[in-house]
């Protein structure tokens, strides 16, 4: 129980990765919120977390309206009396070459991804900062270091996460705050379901352990980051890619 009496807040944690971060930190004794933009997705999820004996609350949240952000996360560190780790989970896809790449596209992907990140992250200082501790465990991806063709909005944000994981570590490093972000590879999900066993076996060729991670691989290197083992950690990315970026 290595969070046991925590509060986190979860962006985009109604499925997929974010799902798995916000089930084995319950399962560690973290108090969840599932934020999400679809409220009844969150309320399913949040729904199953609470059946593993913590408390889970459903909040609709757009991370890219800030009004929206500071009024759910003041709701949250109202309600649970403090806010111990913000998880930057929520992200979007919309793929596409340079040259043919809508701005539009490209405006989504920054806004949820990196602008979502921010505004999150800049609330939470606000409580943390005043409770003196916090960690903020943002989600990068192993493309923010290669780059990746057909996906030059998706590459940047998350690029984009680990200067800002860096800069609020060193800003705030003297508050008690601790930022480090975890850089997923290939990971099995609903996304990676759907493709062939011929592209499946591309992907796993350019992976050292050849296979595909699990989202539970991510939420082990999450919930490592939030625990008091990595309580002299800061300013960091935890790669958790089978080997594919080192």
């Amino acid at each position: 129980m290595r969070l046991e009496g925590k509060n986190a807040f979860i962006t985009g944690a109604a499925q997929g990765i974010g799902k798995s971060i916000a089930m084995g930190m319950a399962r560690e004794g973290a108090n969840i919120a599932i934020a999400d933009v679809n409220m009844e997705s969150a309320q399913a999820a949040a729904k199953e977390v609470s059946a593993l004996g913590v408390k889970s609350t459903a909040i609709q949240l757009d991370v890219s309206n800030q009004d929206n952000v500071v009024q759910a996360l003041k709701s949250f560190a109202l309600e649970y009396g403090t806010f111990d780790i913000l998880v930057n989970n929520a992200g979007i896809t919309r793929d596409g070459i340079l040259m043919r790449m809508k701005e539009e596209d490209w405006d989504a992907v920054l806004n949820i991804n990196l602008k979502g990140s921010f505004l999150c992250s800049k609330e939470a200082i606000k409580i943390m900062g005043k409770q003196r501790y916090g960690k903020i465990i943002s989600i990068s991806s192993v493309v923010a270091f290669t780059g990746n063709a057909g996906q030059a909005n998706y590459s940047s944000s998350k690029a984009g996460l680990i200067g800002l994981t860096k800069t609020i570590a060193k800003e705030y490093a003297s508050r008690g705050i601790r930022a480090n972000a975890v850089a997923p590879g290939f990971i099995q999900t609903a996304m990676t379901d759907v493709l062939t066993d011929e592209v499946k076996d591309e992907m796993k060729k350019a992976i050292p352990l050849g296979q595909l991670g699990t989202p539970e691989d991510v939420a082990d290197a999450v919930i490592f980051l939030a625990s008091k083992e990595a309580d002299y950690i800061t300013g960091q990315v935890l790669h958790v890619n089978g080997g594919m970026y080192m």
